[in-house]
């Protein structure tokens, strides 16, 4: 169960702004990719880096990938579509530079077209020729081998055609998934937070991304998977803008819990669209590793419950269920408790008043002799001394 998380782009807390330095942070925070962001234009002052970055990444083993404009008319006109695949053939020399694993790329609007296999037919046919291009330019000139020694053994870029989130976008799941059966090299980008938009909230449950992986697997048969993650605002089955994951309907938990029960067989890369970054890429490895120790928790008691069955002569299953019960007697006794506390309390206000009551009395002074009487008198009035004495006494308590 491969799981790889990291940041689209460099983390928010790089000191530094580069590729590079952004790669060591990530490599620092216990993550393993990172996706690199030429969502706009690829900068030819940029090469540098992007060599340091390729360099680096085929050393460490990291997994590096891009993606590419955002903005793409690949169902627009001639014109459109040209202007569209001069800023994808940037997107791909960067690609070969980096070593990316991954590309990932938009179809844009219907423009005049409506869903459909006609549209479907026209995004196949310019994937199918951003696929040819790159393995043109990964095999371009043996000379660069040196320079690039991960093109020799390595095998080029996969495109991967990423969901989108809008209504009037092309790239409704079932649309990606069609394109990706018929045009070989290319793989969907799973972007949770577009398909949970577009489906108006639809993914809540560990069981719903069971469904998803598993649409995904009988469609085109693939155990790889690459998603994007983030929290999403969305409105009438549309995104209107990434947010952080707790702040947002979508949580990422039932997928942790997917990933760990069921998703042994995935072999699956998680990038964080965040606006945090490598802050929620930290949180999901996070819910990941949770979910981990629940699942070793369960499996150690029914482990030891498979034992005590053993040597009590009963079955597992009677013992879960007196486990069961007797939990649920514990908030009753708690509750028991709670009334009985109350009253107790009351019973001992009194003994702690009056011992309160006690102390805050002045010191009883010592009784005052009796002066010496006479000695003939002193038999006489022995008894009217205890008397008088007892009442100074007595005036002093009150």
């Amino acid at each position: 169960m491969p799981v790889k998380l990291g940041p689209a782009g460099v983390p928010l807390s790089c000191k530094g702004r580069t590729i590079v330095e952004g790669m060591d942070d990530i490599i620092s925070l216990g993550l393993e990719t990172m996706e690199v962001q030429t969502v706009r234009m690829v900068a030819p002052n940029h090469f540098e880096q992007y060599w340091q970055a390729g360099v680096l990444a085929n050393k460490t083993e990291f997994e590096m990938n891009i993606h590419g404009p955002y903005y793409s008319e690949l169902l627009g006109n001639r014109v459109e579509r040209g202007r569209s695949l001069a800023k994808i053939e940037s997107t791909l020399q960067a690609a070969r530079t980096i070593n990316a694993r991954h590309i990932t790329l938009h179809a844009g609007h219907y423009g005049g077209m409506s869903p459909g296999s006609a549209a479907n037919e026209q995004v196949a046919n310019v994937f199918a020729g951003v696929v040819d291009r790159v393995a043109e330019i990964w095999h371009d000139d043996e000379d660069e081998f040196p320079v690039f020694p991960w093109i020799k053994d390595g095998t080029p870029s996969k495109i991967g055609i990423e969901t989108s989130g809008r209504q009037e976008l092309w790239g409704s799941l079932e649309e990606v998934l069609e394109v990706v059966n018929h045009v070989e090299g290319t793989i969907p980008v799973l972007n949770i937070a577009h398909i949970h938009a577009r489906g108006h909230g639809k993914m809540r449950t560990s069981e719903d991304y069971g469904e998803l992986f598993d649409q995904v697997r009988e469609t085109i048969g693939t155990k790889e998977f690459y998603c994007h993650f983030s929290g999403v605002e969305h409105r009438t089955g549309n995104a209107m803008h990434y947010t952080q994951i707790k702040k947002s309907d979508l949580n990422f938990e039932p997928l942790a819990e997917f990933i760990v029960e069921d998703g042994g067989w995935l072999d699956i890369t998680l990038i964080s669209d965040s606006p945090l970054l490598e802050h929620d890429a930290m949180y999901m490895l996070q819910s990941i590793e949770k979910s981990r120790h629940r699942q070793l928790e369960r499996k150690a008691r029914e482990n030891r419950r498979r034992a005590l069955a053993a040597q009590t002569g009963t079955t597992p299953a009677a013992l879960a269920a007196k486990e069961a019960q007797q939990a649920a007697l514990r908030p009753n006794a708690q509750q028991a408790a709670t009334k009985e506390a109350p009253k107790e309390d009351a019973k001992a206000e009194p003994e702690a008043s009056t011992e309160a009551e006690t102390a805050a009395l002045p010191e009883e002074k010592p009784a005052k002799k009796a002066p010496k009487k006479k000695a003939s008198k002193a038999k006489a009035e022995e008894k009217n001394d205890d008397v008088f004495d007892f009442e100074e006494d007595d005036d002093d308590l009150f």
